[in-house]
């Protein structure tokens, strides 16, 4: 696939109910985030665990488009610095290998070693709906997505400042961009979410806003094996449409997005609320075009959704049943919508 399409994404467990949603959909492709059908039981994801998995999609005339996030467990030591950092990078070269062997060519990746944080995980959108949110004047109360399955378990002892996570990263790249560039896969960055430069859990963030990401790009070298997964939704929550066309003006011109996490938030740090597309900081269609108009010939994937009226909870079950949800398919819809009507094919 060449052309800028719109895929099945974010999905935490692949089955019967996944496929037929993405068919119904009319989409052709999927993206998987840590997916249940990975047991990662040796710390890496194995070459049997991914053919089965990639038979299986190719069975339900599904292209993989890419996969995200290792589980948590086995790169904690990676984001922060831990002994036992050198084993983890092996393994992560080890599923790197593995992908290109079954045709598997993106793998996306963060350095959120508290991951994602939320003050809120019940908060009421447009009629009622269920949506997330964040306020950092409550933030030191913990984080509501602690028991998220990427959230890591293990507290931090000493604080991590921004040179320190900096440092961390940078060592990451150094030892697994050779392997990705040899075995020809990218890895795509997500930004800090949220983008606070106030430590959260003990942990400094440093991809707060364009101008690290920008940086980030820069400390890659000209590598082809890195760019950015653009998570729309987080870099509006740094400075709304504004922050999103900087980086879109930047590292898309460059050819750094590989794909893009499409959502949208109301406000911007310290605060803001998740939010259906088009009642956001952004204007979809005027982002979207924008997009195109770089260049960019990768996939969009819908994101975090409000739960509608019958769907499960946000974020709280990873299950199929609450995957294929009214929420998702508004999203999906919405931005079918704006491709057919900007005529992108």
């Amino acid at each position: 696939m060449t052309d800028v399409r719109i895929s099945l994404g974010h999905i935490d467990t692949y089955d019967d109910r996944t496929a037929a949603f993405a068919h119904q959909l009319g989409l052709g492709s999927v993206q998987l985030h840590t997916p249940s059908n990975l047991p990662c039981e040796n710390g890496y994801w194995s070459l049997a665990e991914l053919r089965e998995l990639r038979d299986r999609c190719d069975r339900d005339g599904l292209v993989i488009e890419g996969l995200e996030n290792v589980p948590a467990q086995h790169f904690v030591k990676v984001q922060r610095g831990l002994p036992g950092r050198d084993e983890q990078i092996e393994n992560y070269q080890r599923t790197i290998r593995n992908l290109a062997k079954v045709g598997i060519t993106l793998l996306g990746y963060n350095f959120l070693t508290t991951y994602v944080w939320r003050t809120d995980m019940g908060g009421l959108g447009r009629g009622g709906a269920a949506v997330t949110g964040f306020d950092l004047d409550v933030a030191d109360r913990g984080n509501a997505l602690a028991a998220y399955k990427l959230t890591p378990t293990e507290p931090i002892d000493e604080p991590i400042t921004a040179d320190q996570m900096w440092a961390n990263h940078q060592y990451f790249l150094d030892a697994v961009l050779p392997v990705a560039e040899q075995e020809g896969v990218r890895l795509a960055l997500h930004p800090d979410d949220p983008p606070v430069d106030t430590p959260l859990g003990g942990a400094t963030r440093i991809f707060t806003s364009p101008a690290a990401l920008v940086e980030a790009s820069r400390r890659a070298g000209d590598s082809p094996a890195w760019g950015l997964n653009f998570c729309v939704g987080t870099v509006s929550e740094m400075n709304g449409e504004e922050s999103v066309n900087e980086v879109i003006d930047t590292l898309g011109a460059a050819g750094r997005i590989c794909y893009v996490h499409f959502r949208d938030v109301r406000g911007t740090v310290p605060r803001f609320t998740e939010s259906f597309l088009g009642e956001g900081n952004l204007n979809p269609a005027r982002v979207i075009r924008r997009l195109h108009e770089t260049g960019f010939d990768g996939f969009l994937i819908d994101d975090h959704v409000p739960a509608m009226v019958g769907d499960a909870g946000t974020w709280g079950d990873t299950s199929s049943e609450a995957y294929c949800s009214r929420g998702r398919a508004h999203a999906i819809g919405y931005l079918q919508g704006v491709f057919n009507a900007l005529g992108i094919d």
